[in-house]
């Protein structure tokens, strides 16, 4: 079999979906960048306190972003077989288990918001200034539980532009208010994390009321109408449910292990936290490559394999892979280049500089391994039918060998923070070869709808 596909209608559909999705994901973490950057130029202690609070909000989004993801994995298959009726019905499932999700986070940090925060640090300035983020930032979750269910049922039917229009529209909104409200700009008060926290939650609100507005009156895929609300077949709602108990339960154990990175590293010195911060939010924004091509891989391979087209699902897994180790090169090298640029935005200590360099270098190596093994598994692997295959992977590889590794390293055995990074960050490579086996073997491909 060739390694690449003559196919030219997946070159087509598989580039302007990834072309697309990439683009979203830059705007979307370039809302996150421009919090980070303004309020790294407000305060350090300020940086700290809202990168420990944006854990907690990682570890819902993870949550969120699976639910989405499941979505997407069954609903995909019927739209190779052009039936919208069984999407449109799975959606409501995603929905109110996206709604759930976010009800528990909102009654957590209402009620307990310092104790939270303090899981990630210990230093009372960093909690005080995580706590005030997070009383505001609270109210994005239900939010943002919303659109993201949304926008995944349009990305199950190849439709993904609006998604980048919302997220241009939110990027504006959140850097306008910050530079008026973080620093006092245009008249405004200076409100510091307050201000942050106020420009993100206006923006979430706006970017809702454009994706509502697109599903409502332009939307011609789906077909949503009045009835679709007051009827529910919860033949579908079981097949959801069903189906992405693995995919959330796997977005929540490495929400929380990515979290638990924070907490590791913000006991042991007060500048890791922030050089952490700085380092991930240049890392994000260079993985929307992988991001994006993962959830495009999952939307082809899954409409080929409910069209039950085998020849094609060989084809294009082989083509994916190759694009994949691509898209790593890229990332990698563009890591490395950009990495003084970026760092030149921020007003940091010397120590914390110097540790978020080192932190960015190990991230280069290790980012290649990332660009190739989190779409194979995400998007060729879960995305044709295996529910259950990430969930096994990252129990073992992150919770089984990464996270007790790190810990004996940190608390145990003294190793000094760049070794430690590149420890938590290790999983990314060794995991190449156990998704290289299994993508390969095919055994992953399997039909999750129902009959006519």
């Amino acid at each position: 079999m060739k390694l690449l596909t003559r196919d030219r209608s997946f070159y087509r559909r598989f580039m302007s979906l990834m072309g697309t999705l990439i683009l979203q994901n830059v705007v979307v973490l370039s809302v996150n960048l421009t919090d980070n950057v303004m309020i790294g130029a407000y305060s350090e202690t300020a940086l700290s306190g809202v990168a420990a609070a944006n854990q907690i909000q990682f570890v819902f989004q993870q949550i969120v972003l699976a639910v989405g993801d499941a979505l997407v994995a069954v609903s995909s298959q019927y739209w190779g077989q052009r039936r919208t009726a069984p999407i449109r019905q799975l959606s409501k499932g995603a929905m109110l288990v996206g709604l759930g999700s976010g009800a528990v986070f909102f009654a957590v940090l209402s009620l307990l918001p310092r104790q939270v925060i303090g899981l990630f640090c210990s230093t009372d300035a960093i909690i005080t200034a995580g706590a005030e983020y997070l009383s505001l930032i609270r109210f994005t979750y239900l939010i943002y539980a919303v659109t993201a269910v949304l926008l995944a049922m349009l990305r199950s039917v190849e439709t993904v532009r609006i998604a980048f229009i919302s997220s241009v529209e939110a990027l504006v909104i959140n850097c306008v208010l910050n530079y008026a409200l973080i620093g006092g700009h245009f008249g405004a008060p200076a409100l510091g994390v307050r201000g942050a926290a106020i420009g993100t939650l206006c923006a979430r609100a706006a970017e809702l009321i454009t994706v509502l507005i697109y599903v409502i009156f332009r939307d011609k895929k789906l077909g949503f109408s009045a009835e679709d609300l007051r009827r529910t077949d919860m033949t579908y709602v079981r097949d959801y449910a069903k189906t992405s108990f693995f995919f959330i339960i796997t977005g929540l154990m490495f929400g929380v292990s990515t979290a638990l990175q924070t907490v590791i590293l913000g006991h042991m010195t007060d500048s890791a936290i922030a050089a952490n911060s700085v380092a991930l939010a240049l890392f994000q924004l260079l993985k929307v490559g992988s991001v994006g091509a993962a959830s495009a891989a999952a939307v082809i391979i899954g409409t080929t394999v409910g069209a039950g087209d085998n020849e094609k699902l060989h084809e294009y897994t082989k083509t994916l892979q190759v694009i994949f180790v691509m898209i790593g090169t890229l990332m990698s090298v563009s890591l490395f280049f950009l990495r003084e640029p970026i760092l030149s935005l921020y007003s940091l200590s010397p120590e914390t500089l110097s540790l978020a360099r080192s932190f960015i270098l190990v991230l280069c190596v290790t980012g290649f391994g990332t660009a190739y093994e989190f779409p194979t598994i995400c998007g060729i692997i879960r995305g044709g039918g295996d529910t259950k295959f990430a969930f096994k992977n990252d129990l073992v590889s992150i919770w089984g060998i990464v996270l007790p590794l790190s810990f004996l390293g940190a608390f145990c055995f003294g190793w000094s923070l760049t070794v430690l990074v590149f420890c938590l960050n290790s999983d990314q490579l060794f995991k190449c070869v156990i998704a290289a086996i299994k993508a390969n073997s095919y055994s992953w491909a399997r039909t999750l709808t129902r009959g006519s």
